[in-house]
């Protein structure tokens, strides 16, 4: 194993300990010197939905060890591996990196989450790791909301290497949209990233806004965007199943990023979202650097959230 991956390793399971303290130490409180009955399946599934697994996840959790393992003596440790094990089955259909398709030029890629999610952070670490794999990338503040996120994107355009459309505070985000295609064409860019607005999802009239620019986009380019992802911000727990829900109905989300597992005791959603909505999750953030979005690996993650080692 590389360096830089044990160091990534490393940091994914420092970042999901808050997560996995809650987890590991329940599954140690219950599973002392006890057979699997079924007082200890409720207690386990009743730790499984604390952890923000989600309840639907936590009983299919539960049946398949009380399946193989029901009325026998077992250790914490052999819980957590089995644990482990199911969780990664649940994870690895939706494991899937971004894939740039060659064939679009530029491949457009619109970004959208609510405010706080860490979207235009995202943006910028996204553009990096495109760039490091030869790709050439265009960003476009769409964000025109806050003149904050302007400025942002600019900043990380500058650090990546990667131009940056952008407009004035207040301006229309999708005259913006439009603009920022025709510059990437012109250019030849294989990739276009889009950022959005953040906006809660029960604001109606953000929303629409967010419907014109996936129409303008369209209108440009009917296969696009070819991407749509949404940032989700684990630190909301269940509220990111609304968050889905919301987006997907405007503007057909095809896969997420989830951030800031880092500063959540909450990491069990990611589990919960895959099961319920089965959507590609391509990376995941633990942290402010740089380099610390990670394509999603399901078996790292997996062992990480009940505190197994790599």
């Amino acid at each position: 194993m590389t360096e830089q991956k044990k160091g990534w390793l490393a940091r994914l399971r420092a970042g999901l300990s808050r997560t996995s303290s809650r987890l590991s130490d329940g599954i140690s409180g219950i599973f002392s010197g006890r057979k699997l009955d079924d007082a200890a399946l409720e207690d386990l599934e009743d730790l499984l939905i604390t952890s923000d697994l989600g309840v639907e996840t936590a009983a299919k959790l539960s049946a398949e060890l009380a399946r193989t393992r029901f009325d026998k003596e077992v250790s914490a440790d052999e819980i957590r591996n089995a644990l482990a094990a199911q969780v990664t089955t649940i994870l690895e259909p939706v494991a899937k990196s971004l894939v740039v398709d060659p064939a679009h030029r530029p491949h457009i890629i619109l970004v959208t989450g609510v405010n706080g999610s860490g979207k235009t952070t995202t943006i910028g670490k996204l553009a990096k790791r495109l760039k490091e794999d030869g790709k050439s990338v265009m960003l476009a503040a769409g964000d025109t909301f806050r003149a904050a996120a302007i400025e942002q994107l600019k900043i990380w355009g500058e650090r990546s290497g990667c131009p940056v459309v952008s407009t004035s505070q207040g301006a229309d985000a999708a005259s913006l949209a439009f603009e920022a295609i025709d510059r990437a064409r012109a250019e030849n860019m294989d990739v276009l990233i889009i950022d959005t607005a953040g906006r809660l999802q029960n604001r109606g009239d953000l929303m629409q806004q967010l419907q014109k620019v996936v129409r303008v986009i369209t209108k440009q380019d009917e296969t696009a965007p070819h991407d749509t992802l949404l940032v989700l911000d684990a630190t909301t727990g269940q509220n990111a199943h609304s968050q889905v829900d919301t987006f997907q109905s405007m503007c057909n989300v095809t896969g997420l990023i989830v951030t800031k597992l880092d500063g959540s005791a909450r990491g069990g959603v990611l589990v919960a979202l895959a099961e319920r909505f089965a959507l590609p999750v391509h990376a995941i953030g633990v942290g402010e650097g740089e380099d610390d979005l990670r394509p999603f690996e399901a078996e790292a993650f997996a062992k990480s959230l009940v505190g197994l080692d790599g």
